[in-house]
């Protein structure tokens, strides 16, 4: 047995391959439960075969916590196998983590959903999106642009941070949704200025510390960088990026930013899943768990909520198996997180599909392969 969690032992295949544990929650639905969970284990090992990834880890669980967990792989193509503490750069799933700290901070009063960026932010009270609310910038109908490849211009923090307030608007506010790392951007600096903290104090602070969160972190250390799952081969760092944020932006930035950049293992990740599934305590009040969940754009072209994805009717990303109330996140280098309150569960997925390259190699279909299996 594994002293830390109670799940049985690793055990390594003939190709050194590291295959987590094995088998259901005693208290899962009968012998289908273990069958779904040798379905699910068997498409991820495919997955690592056909080198959509060195490595997955996943769990599945209730407000009882995980009833299938379990790891498959290495931490890059020829390294360590996984044992299950292994830490993953979350990516986009940083998002939702930084909209939990923005949604205690709008508990505490701090920051108003109504708020404007102007307001928080001088240096941008003269920019297109001064007026731009704080609830426009979590649901992505602010009008901000999508993914923008900053750092390829502006190699430093103060120069990215001038350019994005300068940014053109896609659309009129609350006209539109468009996913926008430029906007989280925003928001991880109007917390920092709310409060007078950092970002990763903050995350500290408001969710690792009151759920037990020992492992999820900006910047790892460089003695966390040793379990560190490699991400990209990176063209503009010259190397493969280990133990360090994969997105550019965020690395210019300095590695703590609102859009990405987190870390975390299996173990936090199902924490602050049952959290969440419970209804909002100790994080958030349940009205503001309610409220941050609830979705908002469902007159526009797709379903947001505040800093979650809803479960959109078509072309969602864990497929159509999950309830019209569930919501979740994403994340690039092929992580997510997705809840379903109304049945009470929630599945996380954690790879490196980056790893060695960004290209897409079928990963996306796997993805919702994955959420299709039964409990």
């Amino acid at each position: 047995m594994n002293a830390e969690d109670g799940q049985p032992a690793s055990t390594v295949d003939d190709c050194g391959t590291a295959t987590g544990p094995i088998g259901t929650r005693p208290d899962a639905t009968g012998s289908g439960s273990a069958h779904h969970a040798a379905v699910r284990r068997r498409l991820l090992e495919d997955g690592r075969t056909r080198g959509l990834y060195s490595g997955a880890t996943w769990s599945l669980g209730d407000t009882a916590g995980p009833y299938d967990r379990g790891w498959t792989g290495t931490r890059s193509l020829d390294g360590t196998a996984l044992d299950g503490h292994d830490l993953w750069d979350l990516a986009s799933v940083t998002k939702p983590m930084v909209g939990l700290v923005v949604m205690a901070l709008v508990d505490r009063g701090v920051v108003g959903l109504d708020d404007t960026v102007g307001h928080h932010l001088t240096r941008y009270s003269n920019s297109p999106h001064a007026a731009r609310t704080v609830a426009q910038l979590l649901d992505h109908t602010a009008g901000l642009p999508g993914g923008v490849p900053l750092y390829r211009d502006h190699p430093t923090r103060e120069s990215l941070l001038t350019a994005l307030g300068s940014l053109p608007r896609t659309a009129e506010p609350g006209t539109h949704v468009t996913y926008s790392s430029q906007g989280f951007m925003l928001l991880g600096l109007i917390a920092e200025q709310a409060t007078g903290q950092g970002l990763d104090r903050l995350m500290t602070d408001l969710v690792s510390a009151p759920l037990g969160l020992t492992d999820t972190r900006f910047r790892p250390e460089s003695a966390d960088r040793a379990r560190a799952v490699a991400t990209e081969a990176c063209p503009w760092r010259g190397r493969t990026v280990v133990g360090e944020v994969h997105d550019e932006n965020a690395v210019v930035l300095g590695g703590v930013a609102g859009h990405a950049g987190l870390f975390s293992t299996l173990a936090d990740l199902e924490r602050l899943a049952v959290s969440l599934l419970g209804g909002g305590p100790p994080l958030l009040k349940p009205d503001t768990l309610a409220l941050m969940t609830a979705p908002r754009t469902d007159h526009l072209n797709l379903r947001r909520a505040l800093a979650w994805q809803g479960q959109d009717p078509i072309g969602s990303p864990v497929g159509d198996t999950f309830g019209p109330n569930s919501y979740g996140h994403t994340g690039f280098t092929g992580t997510s997180l997705w809840l379903d309150p109304a049945d009470g569960r929630y599945a996380i997925l954690l790879t490196n599909r980056v790893h060695p390259s960004r290209e897409e190699r079928g990963f996306a279909a796997l993805r919702r392969d994955f959420h299709a299996i039964g409990g």
